[in-house]
């Protein structure tokens, strides 16, 4: 958004318009003088600023280097530039010529008739796509630098690319300009009241809604798989789902998902509900609630979400239903707890209380986090050590805005336009929803956690991982895995969770599913989309296993499931009738899906005396 008045529009016979845009932006101005306050004053945003500028100083000092390269880019750009002219001329005479660069046909931002047919918004098209490539250029003569930071230098430049893009502000986006002359700019007021209320919501920077978030509501059209709440201690809540088969397998499920976001997104509705699909298989399913945390919580340590989580919802099983053991069904960061919680158990002799484990898109091996590794090398962590350290805790809403930048122009800059130029209301997404309704991390957990596992990826070390004064080791572990990634998944990257699979000495199996983090891991078999991918060999590399791999329609949940039958981790021949919650010795504390998972961050602040 600008506060600069759209070419087209006529306000010189309008002093009313002209007064509102007017004043629009200044009030624009406000609220983002309002933004660059919270960004600035964090020891965490600085760190990252500081490192974007040593990544472009490194770039220019690279470049500086190549001058062969630099002068021919220049000469094309040159070139580019003349071609461009002639082409303007052409369109100014009513003999439109060839574009000099098309647009990707997958780029939806420009995907407006007015990018390719008016002259104007035709050439600030092709000026910026010039551009874009010109910085692509530049950045391919850079190959002298240490990887990480050519990584860094090409991440922050594209952020710095998307952000100039003609569609982010109004008098260089057609759309934006058609709808600010037939509203007469009630779209930019709408816009700014929607961009002032994501203020209100945000930590640092904006968050940017991407949903009509009064359209959900948790246990009432999400999270409504019927169940109890049986247990829970101070981190977690274990819910108990109702059966809905009149036997269920002897050995009961024990499901860890991640505690950054909510449980949730595992059981958003009823026809994509991973949960409801395992209770509907036969399975006696508990799930981990994890508890929103605030700076009370600071002192948290992985240990403390290990024992009060995993081990402790185990302790509450058997009492629920008297198995001693369990199967572990695990997700993201919720998989490398339980990978360190097995070898943990392994260490002290208790392994066997954990017939298999299955990891869904899961890093145990650090070495390439992917995109997230930007944000993780020493001067950084080091700011956000001092954040943490001030706070207490990490609020759920700037990891949200890191993640997002992952993708900026789908999780940030499209809905930036579509909310505050245009002034649309967000549509109802139930994924979305779950995507903006964050959970905090404690510090100590945390700091240790960005340190030990991406740092210095001691995981993977033996007894690299000291827990409670046990030193682990994941080449210890005996207890049955099964790895499911997802091919496009920029949260953890397939060709890294596969290297997770060299470690464990027990039987292993890897699949791959397709589409990205979320969609290729809540797949439910109805939907039968995006396939998967099999392969009955371990090679070293997963360009090895991918050569050889068997793609196979549909959902990966059915072949997860014949392998848990197959290999009898879930016994057909040992069925017990069906477990309804208390009817061992545990008695329901509260319906499901409980009070923790209904916490949201600013009733977490507010409730533990921190100002919002």
């Amino acid at each position: 958004m600008t506060s600069e008045l759209p070419n087209d529009l006529d306000v010189s016979v309008d002093p009313e318009l002209a007064a509102r845009l007017e004043s629009i932006g200044q009030d624009y101005h406000s609220l983002l003088q309002e933004m660059l306050t919270r960004i600035w004053p964090s020891d965490a945003a600085a760190a990252v600023y500081s490192d974007m500028q040593r990544s472009l100083l490194a770039g220019i000092e690279a470049l500086a280097l190549r001058p062969d390269a630099l002068q021919s880019t220049q000469q094309q750009w040159f070139q580019d530039q003349l071609r461009l002219w002639q082409q303007a001329v052409g369109d100014l005479s009513g003999e439109p010529g060839e574009p000099v660069v098309e647009p990707d046909a997958r780029d939806r931002r420009f995907r407006d008739d007015a990018w390719q047919r008016d002259p104007y918004y035709r050439h600030v098209l092709q000026q910026y796509l010039l551009f874009s490539r010109y910085v692509d250029q530049l950045l391919a003569a850079t190959d002298d630098l240490p990887e990480s930071r050519r990584q860094s230098l090409s991440f922050y430049a594209r952020q710095i690319v998307s952000a100039l893009a003609p569609s982010n502000f109004i008098a260089t986006n057609p759309e934006v300009m058609r709808l600010t002359q037939e509203t007469r700019g009630q779209n930019l007021a709408d816009g700014l009241s929607r961009l002032r209320d994501d203020l209100a919501n945000s930590a640092e920077g904006v968050n940017v809604a991407m949903t009509d978030r009064e359209a959900f509501e948790v246990g009432g059209n999400i999270a409504v798989t019927p169940g109890e709440v049986i247990y829970e201690n101070e981190l977690i809540q274990l819910i108990q789902y109702a059966p809905t088969t009149e036997q269920v397998f002897k050995t009961p499920l024990l499901v860890i998902p991640p505690w950054i976001n909510k449980y949730y997104i595992l059981d958003l509705r009823q026809d994509n509900s991973l949960m409801k699909w395992l209770v509907d298989q036969g399975h006696t399913v508990f799930l981990i609630s994890w508890r929103n945390p605030g700076p009370e919580q600071r002192d948290l340590t992985w240990a403390d979400y290990m024992q009060s989580g995993p081990i402790a919802a185990m302790g509450a099983i058997e009492q629920a239903c008297g198995e001693k053991s369990v199967n572990l069904l695990s997700y993201c960061v919720g998989g490398t707890l339980a990978a360190t919680t097995l070898a943990y158990l392994t260490s002290t002799r208790r392994g066997r209380k954990v017939r298999s484990v299955t990891y869904m898109a899961t890093l145990q091996d650090f070495s390439d986090p992917g995109e997230i590794g930007v944000f993780i090398n020493e001067p950084v962590l080091e700011g956000i050590e001092r954040q943490l350290e001030a706070d207490g805790y990490l609020d759920g809403r700037v990891m949200a805005f890191s993640f997002n930048l992952l993708r900026e122009n789908d999780l940030f800059w499209s809905f930036y336009v579509n909310n505050y130029l245009k002034g649309e209301t967000p549509a109802a997404f139930d994924l979305l929803y779950w995507n903006t309704d964050g959970t905090n991390l404690p510090a100590a957990t945390h700091g240790w956690y960005l340190r030990h596992m991406y740092l210095d990826n001691r995981l993977i070390e033996p007894g690299g991982i000291e827990l409670d004064g046990v030193r682990i080791d994941l080449r210890k572990i005996a207890t049955p895995s099964y790895f499911v990634s997802a091919r496009d998944d920029h949260i953890a990257k397939w060709t890294s969770t596969y290297y997770g699979t060299r470690y464990p000495k027990g039987p292993v199996t890897f699949v791959l599913g397709g589409s990205g983090h979320i969609a290729g891991i809540v797949n439910p078999p109805s939907k039968n989309k995006y396939g998967y991918w099999t392969n009955d060999s371990l090679p070293d590399t997963p360009e090895e296993w991918f050569a050889g791999a068997t793609q196979h329609e549909g959902s990966w949940w059915p072949h997860w499931q014949a392998w848990m039958i197959d290999n009898k981790y879930a016994d057909p021949e040992r069925m017990v009738a069906a477990r309804l919650p208390g009817d061992g010795e545990l008695a329901p504390i509260e319906p499901a899906p409980g009070r923790y998972v209904r916490q949201s961050i600013p009733e977490v602040l507010a409730e533990q005396g921190v100002d919002d």
